[in-house]
Formats: C-alpha cells, sequence, structure tokens
C-alpha cells in the first residue's frame, strides 16, 4: 500500500511529498513538530499534545495554518488514509517559505505537514529486561520547554547512546543534574517507594506521557516528587525509567555500565507500563 502525507492542503503519495527549498523549517529549524501515538487506529492524549503544539507555536509567534477542528480532521484523515493500527503520527508546522533571511518574513504561510507509520506491536521482552543509558552533557539551548525541530544535540546524544550499546543517553546540566533524555523523560525511584522526575521548567520538555504517568501514578498511591536528581542519585536509585510517546515506560538497568536496582527492572516501572498500555489502548484523549 502506498503511504500517504499531508502537505499544505494537499493528500499525497508519500515518495512525492516535498517542500519548498526556501522553508524555513529546513533553514533555519524554525519549526515545531508533535508525535502522537496512533492505538487501535485511535490518537492516544491528542488533546494534551495539541495544546502543547499551540504553546510552541505561541512561543515561537507562528500563526496556526488552521483551526483545531481542522487540524484533528486532518490528523483523522492522515491516519486512516495509511490504515495505521498501531503506530505514530508526525506532524510539524514551521513558519513558511521566504526568501532566506534571519528575520520574521513577513506574511509567511505556516507550512504543514503531517505523515503517519505502522510499527510492530511492543515486544513485552525488552521492558522485562530492561536498559541501558549513558550519561552526557546537556548541551542544548535553554528553552527546551518549546518543541521545535533544532534537534541537532539531541541528534549527538542519541548516536553516542549507539555508538557505546546504549538505548539513551541521559543529559547532565552544569551543576550536575539529569535533565532529561535525548528522546525521554528521566524517573527514579527512590528507597522509599517515591517517584521522582525533574520539574517542567525550560530545561526539558514536559512530555505528554510524563503527564499520563504521573496521573496514573497519582490514581494507583504512588507519591510523586518534582525535583532535580543527581547522576550518583539516579545509580544509586530503587529503580529509574524512562518515559516518551515511543518509549512508554522503560525500565533502566545501567547507567554508565553501573546497575540500577539490583540489575533488573523493579516492580513500581513494570506496573507503570501495564498501567500506561491499558490507558493508551483504551483510547486515552482520543478526539
Amino acid at each position: 500500500m502506498t503511504r500517504i502525507a499531508y502537505v499544505n492542503g494537499r493528500y499525497l503519495p508519500h515518495r512525492r511529498a516535498a517542500v519548498h527549498v526556501e522553508d524555513r523549517g529546513y533553514q533555519f529549524a524554525d519549526g515545531v513538530y508533535e508525535v502522537i501515538a496512533v492505538d487501535h487506529g485511535r490518537l492516544v492524549d491528542a488533546g494534551p499534545h495539541l495544546e502543547r503544539l499551540a504553546r510552541s507555536l505561541n512561543e515561537l509567534s507562528i500563526a496556526r495554518p488552521m483551526t483545531d477542528a481542522a487540524l484533528r480532521h486532518v490528523l483523522g484523515e492522515v491516519v486512516r488514509r495509511n490504515r495505521v493500527r498501531r503506530g505514530i503520527l508526525y506532524l510539524q508546522i514551521t513558519r513558511g517559505v521566504a526568501p532566506r533571511s534571519h528575520a520574521f518574513p513577513d506574511g509567511a504561510k505556516p507550512a504543514l505537514v503531517v505523515t503517519a507509520r505502522s510499527l510492530p506491536p511492543a515486544d513485552p521482552a525488552a521492558a522485562e529486561k530492561g536498559c541501558a543509558v549513558i550519561t552526557v552533557p546537556d548541551i542544548r539551548w535553554k528553552r527546551c520547554d518549546i518543541k521545535t525541530v533544532s534537534l541537532l544535540p539531541n541528534v549527538l546524544a542519541k548516536q553516542q547512546a549507539k555508538d557505546a550499546g546504549a538505548f539513551e543517553a541521559l543529559q547532565v546540566d552544569a551543576d550536575g543534574f539529569v535533565t532529561e533524555g535525548s528522546a525521554a523523560n528521566a524517573w527514579i525511584i527512590t528507597e522509599a517507594g517515591v517517584l521522582v522526575t525533574r520539574p517542567a521548567d525550560h530545561a526539558i520538555l514536559d512530555g505528554v506521557t510524563r503527564r499520563s504517568v504521573m496521573a496514573l501514578a497519582a490514581r494507583a498511591g504512588i507519591a510523586v516528587e518534582e525535583r532535580p536528581f543527581t547522576v550518583a542519585e539516579a545509580k544509586g536509585a530503587s529503580e529509574a525509567f524512562l518515559t516518551g510517546t515511543t518509549a512508554m515506560v522503560m525500565p533502566v538497568v545501567r547507567i554508565d555500565g553501573t546497575p540500577v536496582g539490583g540489575g533488573k527492572p523493579g516492580p513500581f516501572s513494570l506496573r507503570l507500563l501495564a498501567d500506561y498500555t491499558e490507558w493508551a489502548a483504551g483510547g486515552a484523549g482520543t478526539p
């Protein structure tokens, strides 16, 4: 089946989908994006994703290309035309096309691209085994709360993790505190059973999965504390895990080669993964 992409008002075969060479997303990374999980053909937590998208656009003074109702229709149509039952939807909005100049152009029309693709079912063995991560210096800009397409530092961190045989790279700020992974939020669980994650300040992206896991933890009676934590605290934690649209809830069992929690996923992580999987399959946040 031919994949279908949406580009500025047109549904096109994926191989023919293209944007102008002077699109500011291509030349300046002047744009924002969202990745939304699809489960049973439904968008997971679409509402929070679109709320965050609107915030990102507002922070960069990029106009919305259409109303929320129209955008929801396009997203659903791209999922339907690609027959995605389980997978991801990607949407990107840039400031648009204009002659190359750093300042905002007058009259540029925002550009919208939407794609979707299927993914294989999650492998239960991956979570049961857990993953290894490394730590790297956080070299990103100071507005990581905006979900921009400017991801080169994240790409470099992820490649370092891959080269080291690890699943993810935890980024560490100048004060020695973990900010987040290259593509996921970071969590630890203390010996007292308290769930700890960094506050949603300018140093991290307030992940939609992060918010859902916090809500699920509260429902399960698990105490949650939003505060910075060091690499040493993470290595000495009872458990650690990552959250993200594609990672969902991924237990971390080694940090820089040091075993965490005996080197195997712990009960809190596995429970939150089970709760989140059920949450997503139930159509959480479906438009």
